[in-house]
């Protein structure tokens, strides 16, 4: 049985809003994407999905013998993809990573493996790392909200410092310019909107909000701290008097840290009839990564957001 009901229909503008995304990746040559261990019909659809959207060029790294049963009881044809043999999945991020950091391929996917296993393998190899820390974004388009919403880090980093939290910040907003948006309003969500020395998040809303002020992030318009309600509605910050450019208007939300930020994209996307995409920033090439859970629609969008960030990667190393 399904563990959820079906999704409502968005409305018109957020579906233009996905049409002009698709429009966008499909006019650049699809990137060379390793896809890593999708060895259950949900994960290998998610890729089958984006190759046939145009995205990707697909090299499905796993266990041959274990992925073609997979394909042959879902029904799905693979003999024309790159198959790259991998003992077990812990084997197959290993493989994928050092694809990456050979220039083979120039996203990576997550299969139907652990997301400790394919980080594991990307930490380890140091040609993968960057000076920033890797965090990751979902991109929502809400029912009821006028734009889209990204919400971070709700998968990787548990309890971020202020440092941390300066290149999860860093990270979204560069995410935001890359779709579209060349200023977003970045709101640092605390339980309240004042500054209170008891509450860590409060104080780390302000700090990150003066290291904005001072050129040590940029590209965005921070505020915080600011409570959900308002950073997202316009009623919601008039009554409680604040004035601001952000409040009522985010276009990115910082969760204080990973449990406060899961069950928020959970609870827009369980119970509010979001639809998500997700990636991880910060390492050499952008990395599609979803829960097992997911559906592949929700593989081929966040592969679709993983192509506009390698695209954009590939277009800044291009000599001018």
């Amino acid at each position: 049985m399904s563990a959820r009901t079906d999704l409502p229909e968005l409305p018109a503008a957020a579906q233009a809003r996905i049409q002009a995304l698709l429009d966008r990746a499909r006019g650049a040559p699809p990137i060379r994407c390793a896809v890593v261990h999708p060895c259950d019909a949900g994960s290998l659809q998610g890729a089958l999905d984006a190759a046939a959207a145009g995205f990707i060029q697909p090299v499905l790294v796993a266990n041959t013998a274990k992925l073609q049963a997979v394909a042959a009881a879902a029904g799905f044809n693979i003999s024309a993809l790159e198959q790259i043999d991998a003992e077990h999945s812990h084997a197959a991020a290993e493989i994928a990573a050092q694809m990456a950091a050979s220039g083979q391929v120039h996203m990576l996917m997550k299969g139907s493996l652990h997301t400790d296993e394919l980080l594991g393998a990307i930490v380890k190899n140091p040609q993968l790392r960057t000076a920033r820390r890797m965090s990751h974004v979902f991109r929502f388009e809400v029912p009821l909200y006028h734009k889209p919403l990204l919400i971070t880090d709700a998968a990787i980093n548990i309890c971020p410092d202020l440092t941390e939290k300066a290149d999860i910040v860093q990270n979204a907003i560069d995410l935001a310019q890359i779709l579209g948006t060349p200023q977003p309003k970045v709101a640092i969500l605390a339980a309240v909107e004042t500054v209170n020395p008891k509450m860590l998040a409060t104080l780390e809303a302000a700090a990150l909000c003066k290291m904005a002020d001072r050129g040590q992030i940029t590209g965005g318009l921070l505020d915080g701290p600011l409570a959900f309600d308002n950073a997202i509605s316009p009623e919601a910050a008039r009554i409680k008097g604040i004035t601001s450019a952000v409040a009522g208007d985010a276009d990115i939300v910082l969760a204080p840290d990973l449990e406060s930020g899961n069950m928020l994209a959970k609870q827009l996307e369980y119970l509010a009839g979001a639809q998500g995409a997700g990636i991880l920033l910060g390492a050499r090439v952008p990395v599609v990564l979803t829960s097992r859970a997911d559906g592949a629609k929700a593989r081929a969008m966040s592969a679709l957001l993983c192509a506009l960030v390698a695209q954009h990667q590939q277009s800044q190393r291009q000599p001018a």
